[in-house]
């Protein structure tokens, strides 16, 4: 789909990021489970709605503001392999946060990735707040939000979005809906079971999409971008996805999700489904896949390798960056 700007070349290399992600994803519950790091925040299950999302928007020039789970994210939007890896083993040279933020806590001023906060939903009224100062500047960006289904039953979620479309911002709103807030599903948060429906309060486009699929993922962004880009104000989407995974590694899932329905979602594994679709239509061939396979093993054993080698922090620095600094 050329018109779209979403280029065959461009859907090879969406594959490779996502296939990236769930290499490193796999090494870092390794490394958990070895006692040599700590807590892991996955986004395995959730590659093909970050990724896809990602390749839609300016990459470097808008901005986004992730949450913990959105490792492929950043991964798309530039983040090397060497510098998660850097910021999972909290060394120095860790570009997120010198080493000082727990796990996932993801930002880069270079990249234009607003550092995450740590209290859930706070991301939405930071992205509003982006999307404001663009506005004034007339620079053309589009800040976009990241957040789970459990940040929509927070208030600063509906703040935000009714701050937005008051001022018409150029703002995409992005729900990673994969039905749980940690342990609470969805039904149990929430009446109303799809998210996007809650657009219409605010009187702005809400989009539901199937997650599990990065192309549709990306046209509904681009077109949600454009919209933001033309003085349109913002647009709530809900990718529906899922999480293969506890919600994080110190979490015992079993408690309440059962194994049947944890393989029902992986028959519908976005790495693998996106892989034999681009097979399917000639854009990859098994050599390609190959050819990938063994790159990203030697990317994910170089990260490794580099950052448990790199230098701790120096305790001297424990109050930079407090009070004033940035990190580049």
């Amino acid at each position: 789909m050329p018109e779209s700007g979403l280029t065959p070349e461009l859907m090879k290399e969406m594959y490779y990021v996502m296939a990236l992600s769930r290499a490193l994803d796999d090494r870092l519950w390794v490394l958990n489970r070895q006692g040599r790091a700590p807590t892991v925040y996955s986004s395995n299950g959730h590659e093909a709605t970050q990724v896809g999302s990602a390749f839609a928007l300016r990459r470097g020039e808008d901005w986004i503001v992730p949450y913990y789970r959105d490792m492929a994210l950043v991964l798309a939007w530039g983040m090397t392999a060497r510098e998660v890896m850097l910021h999972f083993f909290a060394k120095a040279e860790d570009p997120n946060s010198g080493g000082r933020q727990m796990m996932a806590h993801w930002g880069s001023g270079r990249l234009h990735v607003l550092s995450t906060g740590a209290v859930v939903a706070t991301q939405d009224a930071h992205a509003a707040g982006l999307a404001l100062a663009s506005k004034i500047l007339k620079d053309g960006r589009v800040s976009v939000c990241y957040f789970g289904d459990g940040s929509t039953s927070q208030g600063e979620f509906h703040e935000a979005l009714n701050f937005a479309a008051v001022h018409k911002l150029p703002v995409i709103f992005f729900n990673e809906n994969n039905g749980y807030a940690i342990s609470v599903p969805l039904s149990k948060q929430t009446v109303v079971q799809d998210i996007s429906a809650r657009a219409a309060a605010y009187g702005i486009p809400g989009i539901m999409v199937d997650g599990s699929d990065p192309v549709k993922v990306y046209e509904v962004t681009k077109a949600a971008a454009d919209r933001a880009r033309r003085g349109e104000g913002p647009t709530l989407i809900e990718a529906k996805t899922y999480r293969f995974v506890p919600h994080s590694s110190e979490d015992d899932d079993r408690a309440y999700r059962s194994r049947e329905e944890v393989q029902e979602h992986k028959k519908h594994d976005p790495v693998i489904t996106f892989a034999e679709r681009l097979l399917k239509d000639k854009i990859l061939t098994e050599a390609d896949k190959k050819a990938m396979a063994a790159k990203i093993k030697q990317v994910v054993d170089d990260a490794t390798t580099y950052a448990d080698k790199a230098a701790l922090p120096d305790p001297s620095t424990l109050g930079q960056y407090v009070y004033g600094g940035a990190l580049a």
